[in-house]
């Protein structure tokens, strides 16, 4: 598996990708949706890997070696749940520095842990909507993707309207406070383990769906 995920980040996910999670820094905007920015990296970097992947014929390259089919799906979607982690931990150092320099709460949901934790679960619904149906085929890129944004900006948006509207929800996930991190503390382990088990359980169907393909 070590070497798939070498294979991963030498062969298929080009460095410059990693330049896109500098789109953290449009948490510094005030008073803004802060969940679009690490929607970025979907919305841009997964499309054209997959997308230069598929024009390298990387997946009948990759079938070419002595591994499972398995191992391959394993791979590479644990490669993009690397970027999403590491696309986090850039969006908390953005969030922690927009807390730094305004000391003011956002209309929508703070870029506080709790917020961390909802990145989190955002990127485990992606994971699960987007590969089982990606590897259905193996290759079909535009209605995953469709599906799985559409499913994201409908979690993102239940949120923020949440936040707005439910006075319990306000009290969990808003907050820029000491004292709210008591109650965000658990939204992001939660958040963590939920991202954690979705793309596990993505991975399974993934590799379901992917072993009945004829490449």
């Amino acid at each position: 598996m070590r070497n798939l995920l070498r294979k991963e980040f030498s062969l298929v996910i080009n460095p410059y990708y990693f330049l896109f999670m500098l789109f953290g820094v449009l948490l510094l905007i005030p008073h803004w949706v802060f969940f679009i920015a690490p929607m970025y990296l979907i919305f841009i970097a997964l499309p054209n890997i997959i997308q230069s992947a598929k024009a390298q014929k990387d997946t009948e390259f990759t079938m070419l070696l002595p591994i499972r089919k398995s191992d391959a799906v394993s791979a590479r979607v644990l490669a993009f749940a690397i970027l999403e982690v590491a696309q986090i931990a850039v969006i908390a150092v953005f969030a922690a520095l927009n807390i730094a320099l305004y000391h003011s709460p956002n209309f929508f949901i703070d870029t506080n842990v709790a917020y961390i934790g909802c990145v989190f679960v955002m990127y485990g619904v992606f994971n699960i909507v987007f590969f089982p149906m990606h590897y259905k085929t193996g290759y079909k890129l535009a209605i995953p993707l469709i599906v799985a944004i559409t499913a994201i900006m409908l979690f993102a948006g239940a949120i923020e309207v949440m936040v707005v509207t439910v006075p319990a929800v306000t009290r969990v996930l808003d907050g820029i406070s000491k004292t709210a991190l008591v109650s965000q503390i658990p939204v992001l382990l939660c958040g963590i383990a939920v991202f954690a088990l979705l793309t596990w359980i993505s991975i399974r169907i993934s590799i379901k769906r992917f072993s009945k393909v004829n490449l």
